[in-house]
């Protein structure tokens, strides 16, 4: 098995487009057979466009499918086109169940029925089942390949079972156990059937402390549960406990990091599929929708300060503090927002926990607003001499920071409660807010004030 470095991997690109050049496949196969196939699409997506197809054309079907599990949605339905339908229709018999429904999430009906329709009956039934879960729930992101048996089943009757339908397993770590109602009513790990004897019947050996995840529950929750107690997989089931699917380690790791992908463009509004590859074009147009919002909001704050003109006039020296009053309040704000929704994705948050966490962060508020306050009391009156700007630029500190604090927890609370993704409170949205909210306060403290810092 190859180790890759920075310098083997640009050495491999060299020798595969010398290889695909030269049209050598037996070649080509000695260079990648010890590949994992993370690596083989590192090499794929590295390569330029015009050597890609023959790269394509030189895999087999089972590498292909290996492929496919690494690459984007975008990226896979790019090598279904140029492999043609035959190719692909086997690619797609031998994905997992989950993959191939993210592979067809958002496509228009017509388009999927085209890429299942030379599928299996079996195979179809099972991608369309699936497929008419909600997205983002553990029906969507379940496997219908495993391995179940009745509760009736010797041990011996079990293993023969397993022995059968081996190669359709995603992970051999257990057998579901269902009744004559095919509800699941235990478990059975590889342990079990090791010690036990082979004339020993299932129901006597199974376990029935079961973890189970509903077909319709979060798959973020999902994720929490095989977290919690470290299994490889867990059953999923309907409302009548009928076994459906189940959810495996490998699905969730894939569910995590597309998640935190999907939370952090979001939090930064910085648009969805953008990368070091991404074109200036592609990547300005998915950026410029969230930015031309804020820019509209953000005019607010102009308004805002064409309000407060004659206060601007008569004490020039509030300008230099907007900056920092604005700046300030808007980074407390996405601190807060980026502490909530972490704590969402690892806790199950109770109104209390809630709560709790609520009054923590207006207690982290005060201590942050008293002490930049006093801090900045202090320079304004060293820098101006004026005692009375120094309390004004202070207590509007200690304000904003308070409430910006405040802003950026409750923002993605509420959001969460209303089962809106919290991410989608970004750090720009909550910054815009903030700013508006710190200038208001901080002019109408000055012209509270304004006779005495004239």
């Amino acid at each position: 098995m190859q180790t890759m470095t920075v310098q083997n991997t640009s050495e491999l690109a060299s020798a595969l487009i010398r290889v695909l050049k030269e049209g050598k496949q037996d070649t080509f196969h000695d260079i990648i057979k010890d590949l994992q196939p993370f690596d083989v699409a590192v090499q794929f997506k590295e390569l330029p466009v015009k050597h890609r197809p023959l790269f394509l054309e030189f895999l087999t079907i089972k590498e292909l499918t290996e492929l496919l599990r690494h690459l984007n949605q975008d990226e896979q339905l790019h090598v279904l086109r140029v492999i043609g339908p035959e190719r692909s229709t086997a690619i797609l018999g031998m994905m997992k169940n989950n993959d191939l429904a993210f592979l067809l999430t958002g496509l228009p009906k017509a388009q999927v029925d085209e890429l299942i329709a030379e599928m299996k009956q079996e195979e179809m039934d099972n991608i369309v089942s699936i497929m008419n879960y909600p997205p983002k729930t553990a029906g969507r992101a379940m496997t219908k390949r495993y391995i179940w048996i009745h509760s009736s089943y010797t041990v011996d009757r079990a293993v023969s079972k397993l022995k059968h339908f081996a190669n359709l397993a995603t992970y051999l770590n257990y057998l579901y156990v269902i009744d004559d109602e095919k509800k699941l009513i235990g478990v059975v790990s590889y342990r079990d059937l090791l010690l036990a004897e082979p004339h020993a019947l299932i129901v006597d050996i199974m376990s029935c402390n079961l973890i189970t995840a509903d077909v319709l529950m979060k798959q973020e929750q999902v994720a929490k549960l095989i977290a919690h107690y470290d299994y490889v997989s867990i059953p999923v089931v309907d409302e009548t406990t009928i076994l459906v699917g189940i959810i495996t380690v490998d699905n969730v790791l894939d569910i995590v990091v597309r998640e935190a992908n999907e939370d952090i463009e979001m939090l930064l509004a910085s648009g969805k599929a953008i990368d070091f590859k991404t074109k200036p074009l592609v990547a300005a147009k998915k950026r410029l929708p969230w930015l031309i919002l804020l820019l509209f909001i953000g005019l607010i704050s102009g308004s805002i300060i064409s309000r407060f003109e004659a206060t601007l006039e008569q004490v020039v020296a509030l300008a230099f503090f907007m900056p920092m009053i604005a700046g300030m309040t808007g980074n407390t704000g996405t601190q807060s927002l980026a502490v909530v929704v972490r704590g969402l994705v690892t806790e199950d948050l109770s109104f209390k926990k809630s709560l709790k966490l609520l009054v923590r962060e207006l207690i982290v508020g005060i201590l942050i607003g008293v002490t930049c306050a006093i801090l900045i009391a202090v320079i304004a009156y060293v820098w101006q001499g004026s005692f009375v700007l120094g309390i004004v630029v202070g207590s509007s500190l200690l304000a904003t920071l308070i409430i910006g604090t405040i802003a950026g927890t409750i923002i993605p609370l509420v959001l969460h409660k209303f089962n809106v993704d919290p991410a989608v409170a970004s750090g720009p949205l909550i910054t815009t807010i903030n700013d508006i909210l710190s200038l208001l306060i901080y002019f109408e403290i000055a012209t509270m004030f304004i006779s005495k810092l004239m």
